[in-house]
């Protein structure tokens, strides 16, 4: 019988299969060490993408907060504009009034009889001064008074007798009266005028 010696080639066998091993367990570090390399790259470009992301988020934050502040600016200046508005429109509808007032006045005075040195209105209440020549006719413009559409609860507050250039003796009187609505005389004025 023949006789094999097969222990060199178990011998080469095992050092081929250690140098596959070697081989493979190296070739894999460096394809791991690879994989790590390209997910690091895509990390890296993320975080690069995301920081340029966020210096554009923050140039357009500046931009509209400038818009914003604008915005902000342009609405106070209306609230301003609208609020002087309203006051131009309070001082128009105030100085109608006192047309309208006045005009009924001069309607209801005793001509020749009389004379109104001031009046003094608030938005439910005039006051009225004036000189008449006796009581009868101060009578008669209260009188004159309680007729008009604007004027009601006419009270007479003083009555008293003065004396004036030249020794005329004449009354000097203190109205005080409630103001009706004037919007409805007002607004028909307005109509015909327009």
């Amino acid at each position: 019988m023949i006789r094999i010696n097969l222990l060199p080639f178990r011998v080469a066998r095992k050092k081929e299969n250690i140098r596959r091993q070697v081989s493979i367990f190296f070739l894999s570090i460096v394809m791991v060490s690879l994989l790590l390399a390209w997910y690091t790259m895509g990390i890296n470009k993320e975080i690069v993408e995301t920081k340029a992301q966020i210096v554009q988020v923050k140039t357009q934050i500046a931009l509209y907060k400038e818009k914003a502040d604008r915005v902000t600016q342009i609405k106070k200046n209306l609230k301003t504009l609208e609020d002087k508005l309203k006051i131009v429109s309070s001082l128009e509808e105030k100085r109608m009034e006192q047309l309208v007032l006045l005009e009924e006045l001069s309607e209801r005075v005793v001509p020749e009889r009389m004379w109104l040195e001031s009046m003094k209105a608030d938005s439910t209440h005039v006051t009225l001064k004036g000189v008449a020549f006796d009581n009868p006719t101060i009578a008669d413009f209260m009188r004159n008074l309680e007729i008009s559409s604007l004027f009601s609860n006419i009270d007479l507050k003083r009555s008293k007798v003065q004396k004036f250039k030249e020794g005329i003796m004449l009354k000097s009187f203190e109205l005080f009266c409630t103001k009706k609505i004037i919007a409805q005389k007002d607004g028909g004025k307005d109509k015909k005028g327009k």
